[in-house]
């Protein structure tokens, strides 16, 4: 396992946001009472991951009164980022499992039970009401941001729509399970619904609080939350000069703890050569499948039997 990156940012304290106007604890509803999309906003479904939090905070103390539609705002797996410590920071990701591969129905509505699935249970009413999903994430190993939008080329035109960040994802999914931004009508290429999962950047990072506030107040535009005064006023980051789309083709996922890297694990770093060997767990050897191969957010840190340690892409027309 690499070092641990330095802890830059402060957990903030959303106890003030518990009691929310919905029924849900840390769920919060705000109504324009004009016809609109149902837009969501959606914090902490890992619980180590600060930026969303942080940004949320930021949110609930600006002016806002939605111009359209109605706006759900949540902080996700509350019970692991109540564990989060700054000298052990990777240990709140979760408390059982991870929250972010539950979404399939058979998982939901199954006989399973974990803290994450019972959080998703509550969750889920306002996700499959959503009509525009925004989730806030960040990664365990330096990476400049990424937009994941899931499976699906709609996600990927809207992320463009959004301009941030450089970066753009469509990959396969987890083997693990679904993700939010897959369910329902989020991963169905002929549904109007549209999710897009931001990796802000390292977990605690400073900037990565730049990239969440950014990325939000700009998608509460596009969605026409706001209007374009109230979101000039708080854009932290300009717009990248272009944005570019790695495509996944495959994951490499873990068969055992003994899992290694066999090349440096640069986030969106490109290994030139195809055959080149990346990765080993026991006798399996990973080579990459093609030139100029893209290592799409390689973890060191959560090394364990079936979870995805590195995705494999390309950067289309390169």
């Amino acid at each position: 396992m690499n070092p641990l990156p330095p802890v830059e940012l402060t957990a903030p304290d959303i106890s003030p946001w518990r009691q929310g106007n919905t029924g849900t604890e840390y769920v919060h509803q705000i109504d324009s009472g004009r016809p609109g999309p149902h837009v969501m906003v959606q914090a902490l479904t890992h619980g180590n991951e600060l930026c969303g939090a942080l940004a949320l905070q930021w949110l609930f103390n600006q002016p806002l009164a939605p111009l359209q539609g109605r706006l759900t705002l949540a902080f996700a797996n509350v019970a692991a980022f109540q564990r989060f410590d700054p000298t052990a920071p990777h240990t709140s990701r979760c408390v059982a499992e991870d929250l972010n591969r539950v979404w399939a129905d058979e998982t939901l509505f199954g006989a399973r039970d974990s803290v994450e699935l019972r959080r998703a249970r509550e969750l889920q009413p306002f996700v499959d009401a959503a009509d525009l999903l925004l989730d806030i994430h960040s990664m365990s190993e330096p990476c400049r941001p990424l937009m994941v939008c899931g499976t699906q080329d709609k996600n990927a035109a809207f992320a463009r729509q959004l301009g941030v960040p450089a970066d753009l994802l469509i990959d396969t999914g987890h083997p693990a399970g679904l993700r939010m931004v897959e369910r329902g009508g989020f991963g169905d290429p002929a549904s109007p619904r549209l999710a897009l999962l931001v990796e802000c950047g390292q977990h605690w990072e400073r900037v990565a609080e730049d990239v969440a506030v950014d990325t939000l107040v700009r998608f509460l535009h596009l969605t026409g939350i706001v209007d374009a005064d109230w979101a000039a006023a708080r854009t932290r980051l300009p717009l990248p000069a272009e944005q570019r789309l790695v495509r996944v083709t495959e994951p490499i996922v873990a068969r055992s703890t003994d899992f290694r890297f066999l090349v440096p694990t640069d986030g969106l770093g490109v290994v030139p050569k195809a055959g080149t060997p990346i990765a080993q767990d026991g006798e399996q050897v990973w080579c990459t499948p093609y030139d100029n191969t893209v290592l799409v957010m390689p973890s060191t840190a959560h090394v364990k039997p079936g979870n995805t340690m590195v995705r494999l892409g390309r950067f289309e027309g390169a």
